[in-house]
């Protein structure tokens, strides 16, 4: 990221600063996939209500293609999106899990990078409903935030006592 005093102005730090903390989000569930050897417990669900990883990111790709395709000028909502198939299949490899998982992220990190700090408050739509760029971003920011938590916490159930933390671990008693 771009040195905050190299900022030209707040708009443009704060692109810089979502699309870092964007990326981040992006690290952090791909490590927590990649802890996941068996690639048939990428379709595993912790209940018959719950999705599994590759459910999660078959919807998350599908919603950032769907927003972030023609952002400044269509409705989020595009009519050839297939919402209800994003949460019914099985992806067989972790490969083509990735591959899912990347094309997402290349429209929406694509589409971000394009923006200026001029576009932060024009109106864009979602679902028919307006929203300025600004609140776009940070309902995606929440969004994506909520299902990569899911991502990282099936991660853990899956791989239980073999899980290896993405973060500062918690303290070890000593015996």
């Amino acid at each position: 990221m771009e040195n905050p005093s190299q900022a030209q102005d707040t708009g443009t730090l704060y692109l810089q600063v979502a699309i870092a903390r964007f990326k981040e989000l992006k690290q952090s569930a791909e490590k927590a996939v990649a802890q996941i050897a068996d690639d048939a417990k990428l379709n595993w669900a912790p209940g018959e209500e719950s999705n599994s990883i590759a459910i999660i990111v078959k919807h998350v790709s599908g919603n950032m293609i769907s927003r972030w395709t023609d952002f400044l000028t269509t409705d989020g909502e595009k009519e050839w999106r297939e919402r209800d198939e994003e949460f019914e299949g099985m992806i067989s490899s972790k490969e083509d899990l990735l591959s899912v998982w990347n094309r997402g992220w290349d429209v929406f990190l694509q589409a971000l990078s394009e923006l200026n700090s001029e576009d932060l408050l024009k109106t864009v739509y979602i679902r028919q409903q307006p929203h300025s760029v600004l609140e776009a971003i940070e309902r995606q920011m929440s969004h994506y935030s909520y299902h990569i938590g899911q991502i990282i916490y099936i991660s853990k159930m899956i791989q239980g006592d073999d899980w290896q933390t993405l973060s500062i671990p918690k303290r070890k008693k000593s015996s």
